[in-house]
């Protein structure tokens, strides 16, 4: 039997204790979660290697998360927060869903044992080589999650599987495969526990790891951040006031040079023009630390 659908001893009486000790042995079995990614961060962070490698190759390729239930809805809020967070393009994400878009808010089920529709819905995105896909399952024996998984690596997409059972399909379907062993659950086979705990960890390192890698971070800041909202365009100039080593009044002024894209407000607080910046982003593929060390000296 998988490990993650194992009846453990040490919770037989779960229902039986008082509502605290409840609560603490399923806080304290999370720890198994931590300390299951902890274990796959080398081939955790070869994935990520991997994946940034690839999108930076491919100007259009995109950031593709598979699978169905818990695992599938913690690929699409990792994917949906890469928007704000770092101004990953929408069009440079797509999804692969058990059930499709409708089952993120009510359960589908039956859908995860549909291989036929995993490759059709991977045929209908047009998976290809400049991709990169990201597939879950706390089992790793889900059909639609492997379906998908054979789809894009037939396509020449790079493939990470994720799973939380030693020795599982998707483990073996994934070019890059990354283990999150967490045992049996508090709650028997409720994976949205600490495999779910494990998985949102493991996808947090993944994405952040990519997009550091792909430029998207200066000094722990999130420079590409879109600032669509009165908080972020306060984080925006508070970004431009830090990395440009400014006050607020001319950071603000930068930002709205720019449009309030901070890379080049950073630059135009140092004393580009926009055209200048843009073009000097563009030269070092939109790498700030890059273009900064290559910026005039009379613009510091």
């Amino acid at each position: 039997m998988r490990k993650t659908e194992e009846f453990a001893e040490a919770f037989s009486d779960l229902e039986t204790r008082s509502d605290e000790d409840i609560a603490a042995a399923i806080l304290d079995a999370q720890s198994n979660g931590l300390a299951a990614v902890r274990k796959s961060v080398p081939n955790l962070t070869a994935a990520a290697r991997a994946a940034a490698t690839r999108l930076r190759d491919n100007p259009t390729g995109r950031l593709i998360y598979g699978g169905a239930g818990t695992s599938a809805r913690l690929g699409v809020q990792d994917g949906v927060e890469l928007v704000p967070t770092f101004g990953w393009p929408h069009a440079r994400l797509a999804y692969l869903i058990a059930g499709g878009p409708g089952a993120l808010t009510q359960t589908a089920e039956g859908a995860e044992d549909d291989s036929d529709q995993a490759q059709r819905d991977a045929t209908a995105i047009d998976v290809g080589p400049a991709d990169v896909c990201v597939m879950l399952s706390a089992s790793g024996v889900t059909p639609y999650a492997l379906a998908a998984c054979a789809a894009a690596r037939e396509a020449g997409a790079v493939t990470i599987g994720i799973a939380n059972n030693a020795g599982s399909p998707l483990l073996d379907a994934g070019e890059h495969p990354i283990l999150l062993e967490t045992g049996p659950e508090p709650i028997g086979g409720s994976t949205r526990m600490t495999a779910g705990t494990a998985q949102k960890i493991t996808l947090n390192l993944l994405s952040t790891l990519i997009m550091i890698r792909l430029g998207r971070v200066y000094r722990g800041m999130m420079v590409d951040v879109i600032a669509s909202s009165d908080k972020l365009r306060d984080r925006a100039a508070r970004i431009v006031m830090e990395a440009a080593g400014v006050e607020e009044d001319p950071a603000r002024q930068a930002l709205a040079a720019s449009e309030n894209a901070v890379k080049p407000a950073v630059l135009i607080a140092r004393g580009l023009s926009l055209a200048d910046a843009l073009a000097l982003l563009d030269t070092h593929g939109g790498d700030l630390r890059l273009a900064l060390a290559d910026a005039p000296v009379n613009s510091v």
